[in-house]
């Protein structure tokens, strides 16, 4: 039996929860989310409290069970919380400005790269060597992190490019002359 899959799913005051189908709607103070379910796994609301069942026990149902009720559990968390994920840039001259609504980094290229958020994310540069993604949609925020941070990977040697806040990068040691 999935230990994550049968847990429940608090709602929290100010959350309304509509179930059409498959589709889910989750709405909340910081917006409204959307998600079309596996038309498998049954889905019970009672009051403050969503439960995920599932209707036999083979592989494919095993799986979905979990899945499904981390899905539910996200949306509720980005409606009432939000998600953010931090980068922080690591290198000589490596920066980042916003301008508008767009994400400017100078990582070593011989251009700027600009990355444009998508609707519902908001970036934030609180200064010129951090960023924060944030957004409602825990999928979306970790996509468009990754994808800023696959502008400059941080390299093994000297340890530059943009990583994740607290990423730990394994160092190697360079060569040695004769």
């Amino acid at each position: 039996m999935s230990r994550i899959g049968k847990k429940p799913v608090e709602v929290p005051s100010g959350v309304t929860i509509t179930l059409e189908g498959t589709l889910m709607t989750v709405k909340g103070p910081k917006g409204e989310l959307k998600r079309d379910l596996h038309p498998d796994m049954k889905i019970n609301i009672e009051e403050n409290v969503i439960t995920v069942e599932r209707p036999s026990d083979n592989k494919e149902h095993r799986a979905l069970h979990g899945t499904t009720r981390s899905l539910i559990s996200n949306m509720v968390e980005g409606v009432t919380k939000g998600y953010e994920r931090a980068l922080e840039l690591v290198g000589v001259g490596y920066r980042a400005t916003k301008s508008g609504q767009k994400l400017v980094l100078n990582v070593g290229y011989s251009h700027p790269v600009e990355i444009v958020p998508e609707q519902g994310i908001e970036i934030e540069v609180p200064s010129n060597t951090k960023v924060i993604v944030k957004g409602i949609d825990k999928e979306r925020v970790g996509a468009l992190a990754s994808n800023i941070r696959s502008v400059r990977l941080p390299e093994p040697y000297k340890g530059k490019g943009i990583r994740y806040e607290g990423e730990y990068v394994r160092r190697k040691e360079g060569k040695t002359g004769k």
